[in-house]
């Protein structure tokens, strides 16, 4: 085992700081497609009960106005997040009549990207560049790669472990910039390790035929039951490039080596002119078509199974409040929607998280350059594609590996983190869930992935059909069970204030929408203003 983790975390027992580490903080993003009862995309617009898309504190959308997105606050109880998860769940379900919650990540049937309609945020200046952004999007890269769904996971490790650690290191920087280092380090070893996320939790091997749109693919599909294909070893097509196929962006080289080689990166991005973008035009016959046309529109348009965030003010940019406050949480988005749970997420896989995640800031984290990263990539796309496959090799620090001795090994260098937050959290649930997923290591089979296409061709199913008898299971489950955490009243008085935050957005708009746009890409992170 990596002795630098050894040392660090027989520090952190000895001088008494074992429970520094209680109060790892945890907030859900769930998206889902809403679908009708035989299983294709909803065409209703966002249900008036669920409140404004806008303002809801929990329940949004996404690129479309049938891909709903379910928030749950920064919580540091594991559980009571699933059940707030739960219950955002319970109450959307109990507003959307006939209509269903697409429990997997690829989409449903989807005859043409045309029967996408993008999402609709009222008529303020902020709900009109949040809608102008997606149809930016679709001008891109069409609509039906928007279509698929993911979970989010946000972590952030509590203020008692940062002092514990910053001592522990004897570093005397400002406690802010300690914070935003050691989660870009966090970072650099998650992008190095993340293929063993796809392979534990990628759980969409098969699509519906119709997600090509009778184009070519460079992938050998085969079929499955009547609309379905599939590729034998695969763990996330979700994860693959039928997703982004924004060949700009692969040339980006944005690293993590430290905030503000970050920053500049993705400033630069969104400020450099694309000659294929401006081809699509800003404004066509006084029609906006997107919000610009550089690299990218604007900074959550770049494609990243992690980012370092910031809470942002409103009217505010990612870049300039990172520049302004540093890193306070990471978002991880390598996780597929999890179909065998009503909720797209377990409580082991979360226990799981924590855990690699917290190996990830201990273990050692040398600088990544673009060429390594580049490296870090190509490992990735092998396992969303092979992953299953015996023998399968990856590169590590340029030579080939078995991914299943280089899984072995993280697997064993990860028991002691679990034992330590087991420990400190008076649980057993760490070391619980790493022994549950290594099962997985010795079977494939035991995967997400090899789970969903086992149960597909053993039935000889398509993919659609399965994920709709799970969606009326899951829906029958949440619909048939009490609230948890929040009550129906809680929902009913947040749509209303959601609706009349909306309306007080849309009546104190002083400035043209050109204007607003204009104010909005002025600010310029504090750390580029001198370049």
């Amino acid at each position: 085992m990596a002795s630098s983790i050894t040392q660090r975390l027989n520090a952190l027992k000895e001088n008494g700081h074992l429970a520094s580490i209680v109060g790892i903080k945890r907030g859900i993003e769930r998206e889902c497609l809403r679908v009708n009862e035989d299983g294709s995309l909803s065409q209703s617009p966002h249900p008036a009960a669920l409140g404004s898309a806008l303002t809801h504190p929990w329940i949004t959308t996404d690129f479309s106005e049938s891909l709903l997105e379910f928030i749950t606050p920064a919580q540091a109880d594991i559980d009571v997040t699933l059940q707030q998860l739960a219950d955002i769940h319970r109450f959307t379900m109990r507003q959307l009549g006939s209509e269903r919650i697409w429990p997997a990540s690829m989409p449903c049937y989807i005859a043409e990207q045309d029967q996408i309609p993008l999402a609709y945020y009222g008529e303020s200046n902020v709900g009109r560049m949040k809608t102008l952004y997606r149809q930016g999007l679709k001008n891109r890269y069409g609509s039906m790669m928007q279509a698929i769904s993911g979970v989010h996971f946000n972590f952030s490790l509590p203020q008692s472990f940062w002092q514990a650690y910053q001592a522990l290191e004897g570093d005397n920087t400002p406690s802010q910039d300690f914070i935003s280092e050691q989660y870009l380090a966090l970072i650099r070893n998650y992008k190095r390790y993340a293929w063993l996320i796809v392979y534990l939790f990628g759980a969409s091997p098969a699509l519906c035929k119709s997600f090509l749109e009778d184009r070519q693919s460079r992938y050998a599909f085969q079929p499955l039951g009547k609309g379905s294909l599939y590729l034998p070893y695969a763990t996330s097509l979700r994860m693959s490039d039928l997703g982004y196929t924004n060949s700009a962006q692969s040339s980006l080289n944005i690293t993590y080596n430290n905030l503000p080689e970050y920053i500049s990166g993705l400033h630069a991005a969104v400020s450099q002119p694309s000659t294929e973008y401006q081809n699509i035009g800003v404004k066509v016959a006084g029609e906006y078509q997107q919000l610009n046309a550089n690299v990218l529109q604007i900074e959550n348009e770049f494609y990243s199974t992690i980012r370092p965030k910031r809470t942002t003010e409103s009217g505010e940019r990612p870049t300039c409040a990172l520049a302004k406050r540093g890193v306070e949480y990471i978002e991880v988005r390598a996780l597929d929607v999890n179909p065998f749970s009503a909720v797209g997420i377990s409580a082991e896989q979360m226990h799981f998280l924590d855990v690699f995640l917290v190996y990830c800031l201990l273990e050692d984290s040398p600088a990544l350059s673009a060429a390594e990263q580049t490296v870090t990539e190509q490992n990735l796309k092998k396992v969303v594609t092979d992953g299953r496959r015996i023998n399968l090799e990856l590169l590590q620090e340029g030579q080939p590996r078995l991914m299943q001795d280089w899984a072995e090994q993280l697997f064993a260098d990860m028991m002691p983190i679990a034992a330590w937050l087991d420990e400190a959290y008076q649980t057993d649930r760490y070391q619980g869930a790493l022994r549950h997923y290594y099962l997985s290591l010795l079977d494939p089979a035991q995967t997400f992935s090899g789970k969903v296409l086992n149960h597909l061709i053993s039935q000889r199913k398509d993919n659609g059909r399965y994920m709709l008898e799970l969606a009326e299971q899951y829906r029958q489950q949440l619909i048939s069970e009490p609230y948890q955490q929040y009550s129906e009243a809680q929902f009913t008085a947040a749509s209303s204030d959601s609706l009349q935050r909306q309306a007080d957005i849309e009546a104190a708009d002083d400035i043209s929408f050109a204007e607003y746009i204009q104010q909005y890409f002025a600010e310029v992170p504090a750390c580029e203003q001198d370049h």
